[in-house]
């Protein structure tokens, strides 16, 4: 069964939930036949005409609904082959579904790839026109638009230049200034945002929100969370074909991030959980989440959980547990541990009986991966009993940039006194 379709909630705002639907999209399946043998040359077609191909079936869609309303700018997230690029096609005619509806109000103009449809022979002003027909314009609507599509695309000197000749920046600005022009109620983008330099990217940003103030229904496909986040009022993750959320962006973009790091750090070296000494063995180290599941990445904030169960190989009177926390350039950045045991020298723990540590820490380690070793020291001096070097490894996700390696929190302030006369 495809999921519930979310209703849209803040920051889409009420206005946009209340606006009809522009797009609808009804348990839409579609399937590619991949072939599992290579047939590479005229020769082996020859010599093998009847030879039975063998295929595999690829579902790229399996099912997905949902709706977009009027004025709705709206973001597709997922991993590489998770469908959404299948998606935009399926909704831009390009393909043909297998099965399922799709319902459209409004013309549409698709934007799959910059600068399709460009011819190299011709130059800029008669690509302009080219393309502006094609996205439905007429010559004469077309050509009273070219001077500000090339000013928009800072082109004025190249405007009588064929494309041949043109950098692959000066083309994707040219692509994206005739797109800008587009008379469409619908667009459809597919990882288009990030064109030129610094400064025309602002152009850039500057349009979408105008384009977003317009009420212009806008679907974007994108990896670039912060985008979808900036623009869009709801988001949507896909993953093997299915919809794996659907929402508010902020909340979209943690799954997105999980879903990207999942299974990542998950390779625990076997060797650490029977590492042992004449003291004490290693039954169990594990990175938790608050429900007792061993997890291998976790997100920036959340807590730090760290689960050690050991297990006395002969009479002790105390052990010393520490945990030393570096990152991938092996710099130590926390250090921490716990003493067991140790009450006057008596026999505090006993053969065969196990110890549990369990630790919390406040998690302000900047993204990346980390590793946890292991040391297990006698009580009273009695020198190392077992020491456990990368004992797991994790990875943090999400959290603001910095070049640092934690995030600290911190007031800080600053003013101005009053100048030296």
């Amino acid at each position: 069964m495809p999921p519930e379709v979310a209703t849209a909630t803040e920051p889409s705002g009420p206005a946009i939930a209340d606006a009809p639907v522009a797009i609808e999209v009804r348990d839409l399946k579609k399937s590619f036949r991949i072939p599992t043998q290579r047939v590479d040359s005229l020769k082996e077609r020859v010599v093998h005409p009847l030879a039975q191909r063998e295929y595999r079936e690829l579902r790229a869609l399996d099912g997905v609904s949902f709706e977009i309303h009027q004025g709705e700018f709206f973001g597709i997230v997922g991993r590489n082959g998770s469908g959404k690029s299948t998606l935009l096609k399926l909704l831009a005619s390009i393909y043909r579904a297998d099965s399922g509806t799709i319902r459209m109000a409004g013309r549409l103009a698709p934007f799959i790839e910059l600068g399709v449809g460009f011819n190299p022979e011709l130059t800029a002003r008669e690509n302009i026109v080219l393309n502006g027909v094609m996205m439905g314009l007429s010559p004469r609507e077309v050509r009273r638009r070219i001077e500000a599509i090339i000013e928009f695309a800072e082109l004025e000197e190249f405007a009588d230049l064929k494309l041949k000749n043109y950098s692959s920046g000066m083309l994707v600005r040219l692509a994206f200034s005739v797109m800008m022009e587009a008379d469409a109620d619908v667009l459809l983008i597919d990882e288009v945002l990030a064109v030129g330099d610094a400064a025309f990217q602002q152009k850039c940003s500057d349009a979408f929100r105008e384009m977003k103030a317009q009420g212009k229904t806008i679907i974007l496909v994108t990896h670039e969370m912060a985008t979808v986040e900036a623009y869009c009022h709801r988001a949507m993750l896909i993953s093997e074909g299915q919809i794996q959320s659907i929402g508010d962006p902020a909340e979209v973009g943690r799954d997105y991030l999980r879903l990207n790091f999942e299974g990542d750090g998950e390779e625990t070296a076997e060797e650490v959980l029977h590492e042992q000494s004449a003291d004490v063995r290693i039954v169990d180290i594990a990175l938790q989440d608050e429900a007792g599941a061993d997890i291998s990445t976790i997100e920036y904030g959340k807590e730090i959980r760290l689960h050690l169960e050991l297990e006395a190989l002969r009479d002790l009177p105390g052990l010393d547990v520490g945990f030393l926390v570096s990152n991938a350039d092996r710099i130590d950045v926390l250090n921490f541990g716990i003493p067991v045991g140790e009450r006057e020298r008596a026999r505090e723990i006993s053969a065969n009986q196990r110890v549990t540590v369990e630790a919390r820490v406040a998690n302000h380690l900047a993204a990346g991966r980390y590793f946890v070793h292991c040391g297990i020291n006698r009580a009273f001096g009695g020198g190392i009993a077992l020491y456990a070097q990368d004992a797991l490894d994790f990875l943090v996700f999400g959290g603001p940039e910095t070049k640092g390696v934690v995030v600290p929190e911190l007031e800080i302030e600053a003013s101005i006194g009053e100048g030296s006369s």
